[in-house]
């Protein structure tokens, strides 16, 4: 059994003044994905990821506070891969892939389109790029484990207001029909909704007008899961109690 946990924490230096690293021993991942590590390995307290008993993979960006993404595992990979081989998100640290014997995991940070046509423009393009990375890599390595942030809200029940968002990056049509082409074209299951189809269920809630108190909050974050490791797929949560950042933490567990 493999317990697979993804978390953008909006800054990893942030969220452990928040109490990360004690939540984290009481997750007890047997992986964690970050996002948004905001951090380069040299400005954080390597002691804590050690104390927790993790090997940590880190690949950030190269401009300093931003994005950045992050892999720690107690099993030791037989090969962890930094970038996408795409210097433009390469650049961005969007995405690092650690290899086990049968399987693979990969931290991802899709770009978000929210601050204007430039970045919309780059976010489309990386879904048009990712797509074809992960399509060739899927010739490799079949069983893939695709967690992260991917600023998008795949339906309706995923966001708390539909209507008044249908204009706004990360429900955009486009966006949308891209994720269903990934699912069901690229072949992987959105793992939280193989055993949940209700309503309400958010991982990430504005900082403004006490979103996360009133659950006014969009699910952009998924551990998806190749279709042919479908069946091994035993829970999925979102740990929406895990306070250190804007998003919360989201769990898949897979017996492989």
């Amino acid at each position: 059994m493999k317990r697979i946990i993804s978390y953008n924490v909006n800054g990893i230096r942030a969220a452990e003044k928040k109490g990360w690293s004690e939540w984290a021993k009481a997750a007890n991942a047997d992986i964690i994905c970050l996002q948004e590590v905001k951090a380069n390995l040299d400005q954080v307290n390597l002691d804590i990821f050690t104390e927790l008993g993790y090997h940590y993979y880190w690949y950030p960006a190269q401009k300093k506070g931003y994005s950045g993404v992050a892999i720690l595992t107690k099993e030791k990979p037989k090969h962890v891969e930094y970038g996408c081989g795409l210097e433009a998100y390469d650049y961005e640290g969007r995405v690092i892939r650690a290899d086990y014997e049968g399987y693979s995991v990969i931290s991802v940070y899709f770009p978000s389109g929210s601050s204007g046509e430039l970045r919309q423009g780059f976010k489309m393009k990386f879904l048009t790029d990712f797509f074809e990375y992960i399509t060739e890599l899927k010739k490799e390595i079949p069983n893939l484990v695709i967690s992260g942030d991917y600023n998008i809200c795949h339906k309706a029940i995923d966001i708390h207001n539909p209507v008044s968002n249908k204009k706004t990056s990360g429900f955009l049509p486009e966006e949308r029909e891209w994720l269903s082409h990934f699912m069901e074209d690229g072949g992987f299951e959105d793992s939280f909704r193989t055993f949940h189809e209700e309503p309400d269920c958010y991982s990430w809630w504005s900082y403004r007008a006490a979103s996360r108190t009133r659950n006014k909050g969009w699910r952009i974050d998924y551990n998806m899961v190749s279709s042919e490791i479908k069946e091994k797929i035993t829970r999925s949560a979102i740990l929406k109690d895990a306070i250190h950042s804007d998003h919360c933490p989201i769990l898949v567990e897979i017996d492989y």
